[in-house]
């Protein structure tokens, strides 16, 4: 059924949709009211000590925030700045919380996404619901000048210096209702309000490419010289069509194509019935099959590769907030 739900976002409005929209707007109520009472100070916000980053979105899946996350904090750190990141960690069952997860956390207990971050990134990761205690236990542990905020821009409680608006370019708002009859967790006006919206592809000016980097082995996360041409395309990510385009572009021959809910946690068994195929997938997925991969399993990174523009608009942006290191 969620399937069908997530599917119907993205199609001219049916009986489906029909039937969600009272949900849609209580959830929308909920959630106007819930910022109002923290734009009007009834609720109060956690101020952190140093300037933080949202890098988030207002609709659901497959934004492609976290190859954004992945370029950004490079291009904070080549500026002079130490970075500490923060996330909630979706679906990870960490030991306790705050939880630092480091290249070593298997995924279980830091979640794909973050367990990405950590091996790609020099910097440190914590995961939490409490963003401000991450933020306490970063700035306790560690030496910090700025915080990116993985996601989070619902999270009216914490307090932001700047705010990142992710959007997929090719499917944009969906059918643009909120959750559940579409895919928005925030109408689309609110993109007017964050300091920047950054298109995931597509033709605008702050917009950024997704460019496929190479093919790496899942087991050791080698680079792969040779590669197989025909495959199995196995992903858990929130636009799997994009990802499956990309391979066919690189020359791989897709004879099968898996999908999955976003952060499905994989079993062996999930790959069973193609023992001796080659496997494809994401940077994401292949974080949690490692213990269990095979030699012919690969996983295409993709690197954001922002146009000019957006880097200019970022380091103006920087100078403007008062954040001044190498600029």
């Amino acid at each position: 059924m969620a399937s069908r739900i997530e599917q119907s976002w993205y199609k001219k409005p049916g009986l489906l949709t029909l039937l969600l929209l009272p949900l849609a707007l209580l959830f929308g109520l909920i959630s106007v009211v819930r910022k109002k009472l923290y734009t009007l100070g009834v609720t109060k916000q956690y101020k952190a000590s140093v300037p933080v980053i949202i890098v988030g979105n207002i609709s659901v899946g497959g934004n492609g925030k976290t190859p954004f996350v992945l370029w950004l904090v490079p291009f904070l750190e080549r500026l002079g700045l130490k970075v500490g990141i923060i996330s909630r960690g979706y679906g990870a069952n960490p030991p306790t919380t705050p939880f630092l997860v480091t290249k070593d956390t298997p995924t279980e207990q830091g979640g794909d996404e973050p367990c990405l971050l950590a091996q790609r990134l020099a910097c440190p990761v914590m995961i939490g619901a409490d963003r401000q205690k991450s933020i306490e236990s970063l700035l306790q542990h560690h030496n910090i000048d700025i915080i990116v905020s993985d996601d989070g821009l619902q999270h009216y409680k914490l307090a932001r210096d700047i705010e990142f608006c992710i959007v997929d370019a090719e499917r944009k708002f969906g059918n643009g209702y909120w959750i559940p009859a579409g895919p928005l967790r925030e109408l689309p006006s609110r993109t007017k309000t964050v300091d920047l919206t950054v298109y995931n592809g597509g033709s605008e000016a702050f917009s950024y490419a997704l460019e496929g980097t190479g093919f790496f082995h899942v087991t050791d996360n080698s680079l792969a010289n040779e590669v197989h041409t025909e495959g199995v395309s196995v992903c858990a990510i929130g636009n799997p069509k994009r990802f499956e385009h990309t391979l066919r572009e690189k020359g791989i021959d897709l004879t099968h194509c898996l999908h999955f809910a976003d952060h499905h946690p994989y079993q062996p068994s999930d790959f069973s019935p193609f023992s001796g195929d080659a496997i494809f997938m994401t940077e994401k997925d292949a974080v949690k099959c490692r213990t269990f991969a095979k030699d012919n399993w690969y996983y295409l990174r993709v690197d954001a590769k922002p146009t000019q523009a957006l880097e200019k608009a970022i380091l103006e942006l920087l100078k403007d907030k008062g954040i001044h290191h190498g600029l």
